[in-house]
Parts: C-alpha cells; structure tokens; sequence
C-alpha cells in the first residue's frame, strides 16, 4: 500500500479528480478527510462521538483525532492498493503526524490553479440539500436553471462558497497548508500538474505525476 498526497487550494478539483480516478482504477482508493469525518459523527464512532464535540462548539477538530481516523483507514487497507489522501495532511503539524505513524507517502501532487479562477469556480456552485448532488452555473448546469437533475429539490449555496467565505478560505490555505509545498519538494516528493486544463486532462496528468 502507498499514499499519494493530493495539494491545492479548496475549489483546485481535488476530491473531483480523485473520485474520477478510483472510480476508473482498481487499484486506487481516494479517502477525504472530511468524508471520514462526517461518516464518523454519522456512524457514532468513538472517534465521531468527540469530533461532534468539537464540531458543534465551533472548534477545529485537533490534528490528532484527524490523523486517528486516518491512521484506522491506512491499518485497514491492504494489499497492492494506492491511496489517494484528500484533505489530510492540511499543516505542517498533521504533515509530521503523518511521518511518525510511518505512512508509505509515494508522492505529493498539487494541483496548480490562480486564486481568481478559484474564486470564479467556487462562486459559481451549487448543490442540492437532498441527495448532494452537486452542479456549476457554467461548467456543470442542471437541465433546469436552480432545480437538481436528480431528485428536483432546490439548490443552494452552501454558507463555505460564498465569495466572503472563499476569501477567507484561501488566506488560511495560504498561512496554513501552502507551507506543505515547500515541505515535500524539499523531501522530492513533490508533483505538480495545471489544475486549469479540464477536468479529464488533470486526471490524466495527475495519473502520470503520481
């Protein structure tokens, strides 16, 4: 088993192009850190259970507890699998959290995309509060303008993408997570690809970086 790192600002296409290629590759399995996290409150685990604490207090869930549940999902995956790690390590502390758990990190891949497109594409999302689904005003409409394809609830704009919110994500990408470039190229792990180039032609670089 091997871990691949993914990097990038939120709204780069991360979890986009990890989902596309472990739904297309056996032999790949994307985990989101934040997937872990919800399905943990969901499920009630211990874990869950004190995550909820956090969550519902408004507090940051500490690196530790994040990199707890990461750690059961690298114990539990065996086998000639690579995984595709969405969301974790986000600083420097879950960075060498990592590193002491002896994680096999293969690689780091960033995915490369200017804050002002990230903006635009984040703006322009919408998602439905029934079944997830998710669209883009532009590059993804529904078939009708505000309804979902799916199950025809409503869309919305959830409260992290509105340009305020995006703002203020992307000041703490840069203070917080960037930093993380800088420690895998100094490791020569690092990868990059241009996340501007579609979502298809991405996955393939990102395929051949990893």
């Amino acid at each position: 088993m091997n871990i691949v790192i993914l990097l990038g600002a939120p709204g780069s296409g991360k979890g986009t192009v990890a989902g596309k290629l472990a739904s297309e590759n056996d032999g790949l399995k994307h985990v989101s850190s934040g997937d872990l996290l919800r399905g943990a409150v969901a499920k009630g685990t211990a874990a869950g259970v004190e995550a909820k604490g956090y969550m519902e207090k408004g507090n940051l869930v500490p690196d530790a507890l994040i990199a707890q549940m990461i750690k059961d999902v690298v114990a539990e995956t065996t086998g000639d699998v690579t995984m595709l790690l969405d969301g974790f390590p986000r600083n420097l502390a879950q960075a060498k959290i990592l590193e002491e758990m002896g994680a096999p990190v293969k690689s780091a891949v960033l995915i490369d995309v200017p804050d002002s497109i990230i903006q635009d594409r984040i703006a322009g999302r919408r998602t439905c509060p029934k079944c997830k689904a998710g669209y883009h005003v532009r590059n993804l409409p529904p078939k009708v303008e505000g309804i979902c394809d799916v199950c025809g609830e409503k869309l919305v704009i959830r409260k992290d993408d509105n340009p305020e919110t995006v703002k203020d994500r992307l000041v703490v990408y840069h203070r917080e997570t960037e930093p993380l470039i800088t420690f895998y190229r100094e490791k020569g792990l690092l990868k990059s690809v241009d996340g501007t180039i579609g979502v298809d032609n991405v996955a393939a670089a990102f395929l051949k970086a990893m």
